[in-house]
């Protein structure tokens, strides 16, 4: 699940978040890691400008800060960025901040990333909006070498090289998991060509089996052999019968049910479910979540 509280965009934050705190974020994370969820995931974005302020909010945390600090207080779960917009970077900034958090995590890392769409964001710090898809296809071949074994990596591309420089720690993966996310046409191609991962943003379930199928075919046109983990953001969910109005499109009902209908997933080739609960409070929150963990995950099989 993406963690609430980091990002409160309009489109999806509950009222509650506003006013939470750091410890709550901690309990969130805990209850992900003792409920079995395979990851938690956190924003990147560094400044909204005003045109965008109302609906995206301007409440974005660090997405690296973020997971090293809950990194402290959880065991198991994943952390994973969803996703990181690489191109406001240097390859080399981005891989010494994401080195160092597998490094303290013990190798729990997940690198999602992204090509970003607020201009104003990348003017600000000097970066290419306009060039980002060329950027990003750029930065994750230096994130491979970068993030590599390799205490002294090397690389030489047509915007980035660097040769000759140390970085230490090293992750503490052999190789760092990198998803791609977005479900434009370059992100689907960028995701099958060069990601360990998709991570589609937005596609309903109806438009999800023809995305898979042409990753799948991109990727075995690019001839790249290894398999890749293809994720789904599922409908907002409520376990159990909701005593209020949790929306139209939310899942609720019983765990059996939900199961059902999640594992409809599965059958047309998601192998992971990024998903989100209707909630009022932290407490029904992490209620949720447990409820999830015991008594729906049970029926959806590995």
């Amino acid at each position: 699940m993406q963690l609430p509280v980091q990002s409160q965009s309009a489109i999806y934050a509950e009222p509650w978040e506003a006013a939470a705190v750091p410890a709550d974020l901690v309990r969130i994370a805990r209850a992900a890691d003792r409920s079995g969820f395979a990851y938690i995931a956190s924003c990147d974005h560094i400044a909204i400008p005003r045109r965008l302020a109302e609906g995206m909010s301007t409440v974005w945390y660090d997405p690296v800060a973020t997971l090293a600090f809950l990194a402290g207080v959880t065991e198991r779960v994943r952390l994973m960025s969803h996703v990181a917009v690489v191109g406001l970077r240097h390859p080399l900034v981005t891989a010494k901040q994401y080195a160092t958090l597998d490094h303290l995590s013990g190798g729990r890392l997940i690198l999602g990333v992204g090509a970003g769409h607020v201009r104003e964001e990348f003017e600000a710090v000097g970066a290419d909006f306009d060039g980002r898809g060329g950027v990003l296809d750029e930065t994750i071949d230096a994130l491979r070498a970068a993030l590599g074994p390799q205490e002294y990596p090397e690389f030489a591309g047509e915007r980035f090289s660097f040769g000759g420089l140390g970085q230490l720690p090293r992750p503490a993966q052999e190789r760092v998991p990198l998803w791609v996310g977005g479900s434009s046409p370059a992100a689907v191609r960028r995701a099958a060509a060069k990601g360990d991962g998709w991570l589609p943003q937005g596609d309903p379930r109806d438009r999800l089996p023809a995305q898979i199928a042409r990753v799948h075919a991109l990727r075995e046109e690019a001839g790249v052999e290894e398999p890749i983990v293809i994720g789904a953001i599922t409908e907002p969910l409520y376990v159990g019968e909701p005593g209020w109005s949790v929306g139209r499109r939310t899942l609720a009902g019983k765990p059996e049910a939900l199961a059902e209908s999640l594992r409809a997933y599965a059958a047309i080739g998601v192998h992971q479910i990024q998903v989100r609960f209707r909630s009022r409070s932290v407490d029904e929150l992490t209620d949720q979540m447990a409820a999830f963990g015991a008594d729906v995950a049970p029926h959806l099989g590995s």
